[in-house]
C-alpha cells in the first residue's frame, strides 16, 4: 500500500473504444486531409497568379481575418542619407541633461560664493571679520605686556 492512504490506479477497469468509434474517427480524419489536399491543390495555382498581388508577406493567425489599426503602434521608417542632418544637435538623456543643469547650477552658485552674495559666503566674512578682530585684540594685548615687561625691566635695571 502506497504512503499516506491513498490507492494507486492499478486496479481500476480499463476502457475500450469500440469498433464503430474507431471508424468514425478515421472517416472524419480521412476527410479532413482530403479537405486540406483539395484546398492545397487550388492555393497554389492561385499563388503562382497571387504572387504579384500587393500582399508579399504570409499573414500569421487571426491577422487575416481581422484587420486591425493600432494606434500605438510606431512604423520604422528609414531615413536617406541626404535627410539625415549630421550637424544636428543630439537629444541628450533626462539624466544627461539633469547632470548639466546640476553642474551649472554648482558653478552659479560658487561665482556668487566668491563675489560674498550668498547667505553661507556673508556668514562666514562675518566669522572671519570675528576671528579677525580678535587676534588683533590677542597682538595688541600681546605689545602691551612685552612694553611693560620692557618697562619694567628698565626701571630694575637702573
Amino acid at each position: 500500500m502506497p504512503r499516506g492512504g491513498k490507492k494507486g490506479h492499478k486496479g481500476r477497469g480499463k476502457q475500450f473504444s469500440n469498433p464503430e468509434e474507431i471508424d468514425r474517427q478515421m472517416k472524419a480524419q480521412r476527410e479532413l486531409e482530403e479537405k486540406e489536399g483539395a484546398e492545397r491543390e487550388s492555393s497554389s495555382g492561385s499563388e503562382e497568379e497571387s504572387s504579384s498581388d500587393e500582399e508579399p508577406h504570409k499573414r500569421k493567425g487571426v491577422e487575416g481575418l481581422i484587420e486591425i489599426e493600432n494606434p500605438n503602434r510606431v512604423s520604422q521608417k528609414s531615413k536617406k542619407v541626404a535627410e539625415v542632418d549630421v550637424n544636428a544637435p543630439k537629444e541628450l538623456s533626462r539624466r544627461e541633461r539633469e547632470e548639466i543643469e546640476k553642474q551649472a547650477a554648482k558653478e552659479r552658485y560658487m561665482k556668487l560664493h566668491l563675489e560674498g552674495k550668498t547667505d553661507q559666503a556673508r556668514a562666514d566674512l562675518a566669522r572671519l571679520a570675528i576671528i579677525k578682530k580678535q587676534r588683533e585684540d590677542a597682538a595688541r594685548k600681546r605689545d602691551e605686556l612685552r612694553k611693560e615687561k620692557e618697562a619694567e625691566e628698565a626701571k630694575m635695571k637702573r
